[in-house]
């Protein structure tokens, strides 16, 4: 499957009980990271266990655009020969990211402190999502922009010939501006300060530290106060990739909502600002349990064991906990049709401006499958039906978005009748072995 391919149909049908191993894809989000920080520090960066998913594949050929040599061995290892804090050379062509709209906005931040100018665009969903909340802060440091209306992509940024350190307070819970804005900072002389009233994803200040910058955070009234001290020498670094918990979260999601199942997931990153999700089920009385649990390059990580949980109860999901959990409510909305009662979910607005807006492609793919949602600007409320009793048959939106198409994927495997999306190629972009993975666990989906 391909983020850039023809549309693909794709039906999950009601399945026996899933069981096995799921070895799922490295992290997204450490994968980027690892890209980016290796080609912005002096010497060869080694990461194994990197996510080879169209997003972080796009990442990579963006590297090797602004002047790092990237290469892939045959042992599946990635060597990053970087160029160092703001030695970027100017692109030859425009800057293609797909999909990610992490890849597309750390990369505008790493390169916005160098003197050189590039231009970004990306699929037609990318193409959709707001930039401004990157290029506002980036324009602070001496950067400027021009793209479409609604600062949206294509999208050319002139890099600040002399930039200038900045203190900024992030408006909204986003580990995407926060990352951005740190990377810009690398290459401004003095302290570039970020204020987070709310914790997003760590993974950029954990890795900036590991590859030797000087970055302390410190939790004041203000909120998480994060200051980075200016043009460093990054030292390259051995990067092993935990496994997402992202995309850990569907072959969980369906061992817990399809009868009789029990699914290892092995080498899940258990950062707590990633793991939201796992609490939450946990909460809801899913039989859900951390096996050896260690400490991995600086990250909490554990083998997950889920098993069909019948009981469910609907939960007030906390709001505070949105933001270690942001990309998974929409399989938290499957689960949730499966259970007792209402789940709710509030303080969850970022969701409307992801891949596609949603909440509502989930609304309307859940109440086309007979279930019934509330939902207002930053909140939805799904009314469960247990466990057994979900009708499904419906046909859903995936709107280019491989979160929307992989939940339905999960929803019907539970369903009284087949769950289809009518395109499933985006799954490509985070994890590109779903269909077999989910299949060799005994999941039954098909291509239509």
């Amino acid at each position: 499957m391909s983020g850039h391919a023809t549309p693909i149909r794709m039906t999950s049908h009601k399945s026996g009980p899933l069981s096995g191993q799921a070895d799922v894809p490295g992290d997204k989000s450490i994968s980027h990271r690892s890209l980016i920080l290796g080609a912005l520090a002096v010497g060869e960066t080694v990461i194994t266990g990197l996510l080879e998913g169209e997003d972080v594949l796009d990442t990579a050929r963006a590297m090797r655009a602004f002047g790092a040599e990237v290469t892939r061995d045959e042992a599946g290892t990635w060597h990053v020969h970087g160029v160092g804090v703001g030695g970027f050379c100017e692109p030859e062509n425009v800057i293609d990211c797909g999909n990610s709209g992490t890849g597309v906005r750390l990369i505008m931040g790493a390169m916005a402190t160098c003197p050189i100018t590039a231009t970004f665009t990306g699929d037609a969903s990318l193409n959709k999502r707001p930039m401004a909340r990157v290029t506002d802060p980036l324009a602070l440091f001496g950067a400027q922009s021009v793209g479409r209306s609604g600062g949206r992509l294509p999208m050319t940024i002139v890099g600040a010939a002399d930039p200038v350190p900045v203190r900024y307070t992030v408006p909204v819970p986003s580990a995407q501006v926060k990352s951005a804005v740190l990377f810009a900072g690398l290459n401004a002389p003095g302290q570039t300060v970020v204020i987070e009233q709310e914790a997003t994803r760590d993974h950029t200040e954990r890795m900036l530290a590991g590859f030797g910058a000087e970055i302390v955070t410190q939790e004041t009234d203000e909120g998480r106060v994060i200051t980075l001290t200016g043009q460093p020498e990054l030292t390259p670094q051995t990067i092993v990739v935990p496994r997402d918990p992202s995309s850990a979260a569907f072959p969980v999601c369906a061992a817990i909502i399809t009868p009789g199942s029990d699914v290892l997931v092995p080498n899940i990153g258990l950062n707590p600002t990633r793991a939201g999700l796992f609490t939450t089920l946990r909460e809801m009385g899913a039989d859900l349990s951390y096996e050896n649990p260690r400490e991995e390059g600086g990250e909490p990580v554990a083998d997950l064991r889920a098993r069909f949980s019948p009981d469910l109860k609907g939960i007030e999901v906390p709001p505070e906990r949105a933001a270690s959990m942001i990309d998974e409510y929409p399989v938290l909305s499957v689960v949730a049709a499966f259970a007792q009662g209402k789940t709710v979910m509030r303080g969850v607005k970022e969701l409307r401006v992801k891949e596609s807006d949603r909440i509502e492609a989930m609304a309307a793919g859940l109440r086309a499958g007979g279930v019934e949602v509330e939902d207002g600007p930053d909140w939805w409320i799904v009314t469960g039906l247990g466990h057994g009793n979900v009708p499904g048959g419906q046909t859903c939106a995936s709107h280019l978005d491989h979160r929307i198409a992989m939940s339905f994927m999960v929803m019907g495997m539970a369903t009284q009748n087949p769950v289809s999306v009518d395109d499933a190629s985006p799954i490509a972009t985070s994890f590109p072995i779903f269909e077999g993975l989910m299949a060799e666990l005994g999941a039954d989906i098909r291509r239509d």
